[in-house]
């Protein structure tokens, strides 16, 4: 049975979890020298996908 298929980047974006799938907070990448220390650490973490958005994170998932 051949493997399948995955959309690229969603696998660099999205973990897998026992309870779903795992994000990175939005707004990290840019302009760093401007934010707070701790608004850069509240962003440091992850957080889980959203229930309306499981759906389509599993199909990008999967590719189908």
């Amino acid at each position: 049975m051949p493997k399948q298929k995955v959309h690229s980047g969603a696998a660099k974006r999205f973990k897998k979890s026992a309870s779903g799938y795992k994000r990175k907070s939005a707004h990290k990448s840019h302009i760093l020298t401007k934010m707070t220390t701790k608004r850069k650490r509240q962003l440091r973490g992850t957080s889980e996908v959203h229930a309306s958005d499981k759906v389509l994170v599993d199909r990008m998932m999967r590719a189908n």
